[in-house]
């Protein structure tokens, strides 16, 4: 198995990111500048790496909305989808458990066409349709004439990559250093997805955001102008065949199969 990196090397089997990136940056764990930018150091790199990859292992699904009789509105609260992907109405009214019950899925459209097919609120029906208002609101039609239960479907975003609360010595440092609370101070989020099984991608897109830092991002005044473009084109390399991986995952491969183009097979499958 691959070995993986933890915040602070816990577990041990866990290689230290905090470690290993004041390594290759050459400057000192408790550094103040260092600590400064960790938290967005860290939120750069994950969030880059959830966008290019777009994980199969993010989905996740919620019963715990309903639409009401009479209002075309479903509110969602904010953090809870990052990509709604799907909404399917259960039946019969008033059961939640998906597996008890019958979907319908919606199928989305805009909000132009529900308006000018189903924007008179004393038609009301089974709504067959949905679009997006704004990232916390979606919109059904026609109008609902029952309460009903749905099922929503969507990516989310994980915890980040931090230390435990437990992580008394670094957490000190950070608060003496910054004179804030460690974003992740209340979690134990040692380990994420990432940091276990794409810890090179970790390494990569931290040291191109920390190349910022040492003021080597691309400028004829650094040390080395091209120090991030040689991180941002190893990070390149390997995100190909990361993706190629996980599209392999989703059945979105070659042929919207779960293989690889193999370079002997040439003859079309």
């Amino acid at each position: 198995m691959t070995t993986g990196l933890s915040f602070n090397g816990t577990p041990a089997t866990g290689a230290n990111y905090l470690n290993q990136i004041a390594t290759m940056a050459v400057v000192d764990t408790t550094d103040p500048n260092f600590l400064t930018i960790l938290p967005a150091m860290i939120t750069y790199a994950e969030n880059r790496i959830y966008r290019d990859l777009d994980f199969l292992f993010t989905s996740i699904s919620t019963t715990s909305y309903t639409l009401t009789t009479g209002n075309r509105q479903l509110a969602v609260p904010a953090g809870t989808f990052v990509v709604p992907e799907q909404i399917n109405i259960l039946t019969p009214i008033g059961v939640s458990d998906p597996n008890a019950a019958i979907r319908y899925p919606l199928l989305p459209t805009t909000k132009e066409f529900l308006d000018a097919v189903y924007g008179d609120y004393t038609y009301t029906a089974m709504p067959k349709y949905f679009c997006p208002f704004d990232d916390y609101t979606f919109y059904v039609g026609p109008f609902p004439d029952q309460n009903y239960t749905v099922e929503l479907v969507g990516t989310y975003r994980p915890q980040s990559l931090g230390p435990g609360a437990s992580d008394a010595t670094f957490l000190a440092n950070y608060v003496t250093y910054t004179g804030a609370a460690y974003p992740n101070f209340a979690s134990t989020t040692t380990t994420t997805f990432i940091s276990l099984y794409l810890p090179e991608l970790m390494i990569l897109a931290s040291m191109i955001y920390i190349a910022a830092y040492q003021r080597n991002f691309s400028s004829a005044l650094g040390n080395d102008p091209q120090m991030p473009i040689t991180y941002e084109t190893q990070y390149q390399t390997l995100l190909k065949s990361a993706m190629s991986e996980e599209n392999r995952k989703k059945f979105e491969a070659a042929a919207w199969s779960s293989q690889s183009t193999s370079t002997t097979a040439t003859p079309t499958r």
